[in-house]
């Protein structure tokens, strides 16, 4: 029970704080005069990848079973990384070394996302270890 609330509850955290911290908390920098910046798609898709893990993470919360857990863990796992990958190698932020999206943004998201891979990993193992399969009738 306490594994499933808190797994499930650092899950909502990391992915609120994903989708709205390049928002809000460690903002991208601003569109410049020549067009939308590369900070304003990885802030956008953020998004999204952070939303999927809050979801997975009320997700965590609604089922018992530790065999769904287990796989929505390995969501998880997923999810933290390519919310780790949208900011430093997929989509990227603006190459000037003093702007805020390289400062805070960069480091806050690979952080956040990697530390979500990293308990997700850290709960499925356990989970793996601890539930013990059902005898099924009929296989020897």
């Amino acid at each position: 029970m306490k594994n499933r609330i808190l797994a499930g509850f650092a899950a909502l955290i990391s992915g609120g704080l994903i989708a709205l911290g390049p928002q809000y908390l460690f903002k991208v920098c601003d569109q410049t005069h020549s067009g939308i910046t590369q900070c304003f798609w990885t802030a956008r898709a953020e998004i999204g990848v952070g939303g999927v893990i809050a979801l997975l993470g009320v997700a965590y919360l609604l089922f018992g079973d530790p065999r769904v857990r287990l796989g929505l863990s390995v969501a998880l796992t997923l999810e933290g990384i390519l919310a780790a990958l949208l900011p430093g190698v997929l989509i990227g932020v603006c190459d000037h070394p003093h702007m805020n999206c390289r400062l805070a943004t960069l480091p806050a998201l690979n952080v956040i996302g990697l530390g979500t891979a990293l308990l997700a990993v850290v709960n499925a193992l356990y989970l793996y270890k601890f539930y013990k399969a059902p005898d099924i009738p009929g296989n020897a």
